[in-house]
């Protein structure tokens, strides 16, 4: 891919949740290395019982899969595991990167959960708690200790002090059955967003959210699997009524989350934050 954003080069970013090579977050990752930004990619690192399974979570060895793979485009990248229910590791990934390359410009907060899945009168306490916990709490530590990180930096030039870029969801502003945490959390997510792009406005640090409907990485699989299971369909046909749905006709990939980071991370952006970008073919238009 021929660089777009020169600007982007040198550039420091953390990218939560990029530790499956087939995953969305790695995606993300690779666009930004193609624009010689250097990457940490951060994962869980390790895969236990129903809350954090193995199509859902990235392994250490996944996420050194993903950082060669980065190298390969010839920019710099390391990997971090951390727990993004426990602040204090959070941060550890934040100093992580400033530790390697020297700062940080860019926060992609793109670690979920999005597996836990079942109806709402019969949903566990520990699902509801991991959902919130990973999606909404997670996401706060990481804009809160990256935001730390770009003010302590400055604005430096035209380009501002950082980029955040959270990863929301159609279910940032549309709910469906059996996603009750998870939407809750997507939901939040744009609160986030819209509050600290507020507030972190005059430290000239932009703050947005994406929100791509449904992108079949091995998680999208899963839920493929899970969803159409759930309304009696096979996935042929559950896919289907998705695409049905979608004035542009086809199902989200994984380039067009990951060009839209490109985007709002790049100087074109500039006076953009607050917002809570669509990548939904026309699916989710509010």
């Amino acid at each position: 891919m021929a660089v777009m954003y020169p600007e982007l080069a040198g550039k420091v970013a953390v990218v939560t949740g990029a530790g499956r090579p087939t995953g969305l977050g790695a995606a993300i990752a690779r666009r930004l290395a193609a624009e010689g930004v250097r990457v940490v990619v951060h994962d869980l690192g390790r895969t236990g019982g129903d809350l954090a399974p193995t199509h859902g979570v990235g392994t250490t060895a996944e996420m050194e899969q993903v950082v060669a793979g980065l190298r390969s485009l010839g920019t710099e990248a390391t990997a971090f595991a951390a727990d993004m229910l426990v602040e204090a590791e959070v941060e550890a990934l934040i100093g992580h990167a400033v530790t390697s390359f020297g700062r940080l410009d860019i926060l992609i907060n793109n670690a979920g959960v999005g597996y836990l899945f079942g109806p709402l009168l019969e949903m566990s306490q520990a699902h509801w708690d991991t959902t919130l916990g990973v999606n909404l709490r997670g996401a706060f530590f990481a804009l809160k200790h990256a935001a730390r990180q770009m003010v302590r930096q400055g604005s430096g030039d035209e380009w501002g002090a950082g980029r955040i870029v959270s990863i929301g969801s159609r279910a940032s502003k549309s709910a469906s059955a059996l996603t009750a945490a998870y939407a809750s959390s997507k939901h939040g997510l744009v609160g986030l967003t819209r509050a600290a792009a507020v507030e972190l406005g005059p430290a000239r640090i932009n703050v947005n959210a994406v929100c791509p409907n449904h992108v079949t990485t091995g998680l999208g699989a899963w839920q493929n699997d899970y969803m159409a299971a759930a309304r009696g369909q096979s996935v042929d046909d559950y896919l289907a009524a998705m695409r049905s749905r979608i004035p542009l006709g086809r199902l989200g990939q994984q380039a067009d989350t990951a060009n839209a980071c490109a985007f709002l991370c790049s100087a074109q952006a500039n006076y953009i934050t607050g917002e809570a970008m669509n990548v939904s073919g026309g699916e989710e238009y509010h």
